[in-house]
């Protein structure tokens, strides 16, 4: 996965009272991935921290999307989709062509007398 695909992933995820656990218990990566991922995100600007007490009176973050963090997860989405079309064009051809080998395998088997 490249570090865009990170990014977009943990970006997804920020939307809700969370911690690092949470996130990549979430999205499958190690809890120093997405801390490394994160703190990046935070260093561009897409993402700002507040801190707060809980119910259990324990200090949590709040991971919020800035307005060229939403820019950004808007951007990282359209070029995944962009992806994710071109691979789907590249498998139905390649869909194609099977079935195509496939017909001709089949006209060129004669039924033996």
């Amino acid at each position: 996965m490249t570090n865009e695909e990170a990014e977009l992933a943990i970006l997804r995820s920020v939307d809700k009272v969370t911690n690092q656990k949470s996130i990549a218990a979430e999205i499958g990566y190690s809890v120093g991935k997405v801390n490394y991922v994160l703190n990046g995100l935070i260093e561009k600007g897409l993402i700002k921290v507040d801190r707060f007490i809980n119910s259990k009176s324990k200090v949590q973050y709040k991971y919020l999307l800035t307005p060229t963090g939403i820019k950004e997860k808007i951007a990282l989405t359209d070029k995944f989709i962009e992806i994710k079309k071109e691979e789907y064009d590249r498998l139905q051809k390649q869909k194609k062509e099977y079935e195509e080998m496939y017909d001709l395998l089949n006209l060129n088997k004669c039924p033996s007398k």
